[in-house]
């Protein structure tokens, strides 16, 4: 279990560092397509050196490509919810709203253990979430919040789907460039929906660069955490990287936005409560 914290501790960190590049972006709806495509180009380069059999199972990819459109719902909420309120808000809420459907739906689709132990935990979180979405929600725009929350069920739906994929036989390099190859016909059509694409400036070199480096810190967090997803279980997983939320506070500090007493107080029992629900029996 040591080894699986580790992994989903390096995890929680990446993930947390490409979130807050793409907060820097002008336009994070659109970067995020930028960022998608090159996550996907490491993940099939992944996915290429992986030992066969890939997928196992008719089950393994099915369940599969319905974590990929989850993943393309938390793609677009993302987004949208980074261009409207602060990360730091953004983060906490998505991360530790993930984890109060996730326990809930582990236990009653996977047959994953709840204890009175869990549930304290969860109660813990859910007084942290309200904290910064109060916060957070002085300083966003209309829409800001309510993205964020749309974007933690997504995080729970492919956190689940990609419980079940792995145990029906999927690698978790193939498994996860089969989701974003979902994912991105998603985003795409979102983007050309709204229009996004026709007035989106052509990217400069530097936008480029800060894309690609974004991909390749998002592939390597998905990876390790399917890692610890395979050696730990979907709500104890979820629990571990949702530490991810003091990484977001801090870096959030580091790209000049204001964390108030009330948010980082929230982000901490965020992550009190994901130590108090990992330490259940």
């Amino acid at each position: 279990m040591a080894s699986a914290a580790a992994i989903l501790l390096a995890s929680a960190f990446l993930h947390a560092s490409w979130n807050a590049l793409l907060k820097r972006e002008r336009n994070p709806e659109v970067a995020v397509a930028g960022v998608l495509v090159a996550a996907l180009a490491v993940a099939l380069a992944a996915a290429a050196t992986a030992a066969a059999p890939r997928f196992a199972s008719g089950p393994a990819i099915a369940w599969g490509v319905a974590a990929g459109a989850f993943e393309g719902l938390y793609f677009v909420t993302l987004a949208a919810a980074l261009a409207r309120a602060p990360y730091g808000a953004v983060y906490a809420i998505a991360r530790g709203g993930a984890m109060l459907v996730v326990w809930p739906a582990a236990a009653l689709l996977l047959g994953e253990q709840v204890s009175p132990r869990a549930v304290s935990g969860a109660i813990v979180i859910g007084v942290g979430l309200a904290l910064v979405a109060l916060s957070g929600g002085r300083r966003s725009r209309p829409g800001g919040i309510t993205f964020a929350v749309i974007c933690a069920a997504s995080i729970a739906g492919y956190h689940l789907c990609y419980d079940v994929a792995l145990s029906a036989g999927a690698r978790e390099s193939p498994l996860f460039a089969l989701a974003l190859a979902t994912a991105l016909p998603f985003l795409l059509v979102s983007l050309r929906v709204r229009g996004a694409l026709a007035t989106a400036a052509a990217p400069s070199r530097g936008a480029v660069l800060r894309w690609a480096l974004a991909g390749v810190l998002c592939t390597a967090s998905f990876l390790l955490f399917l890692r610890g997803l395979a050696m730990s279980g979907a709500a104890l997983a979820l629990t571990l990287r949702n530490t991810s939320v003091l990484f977001a506070q801090a870096l959030a500090v580091v790209i000049g936005e204001p964390v108030g007493r009330r948010q980082l107080a929230g982000a901490m029992l965020v992550a009190a409560g994901a130590a108090i629900v990992s330490s259940a029996p």
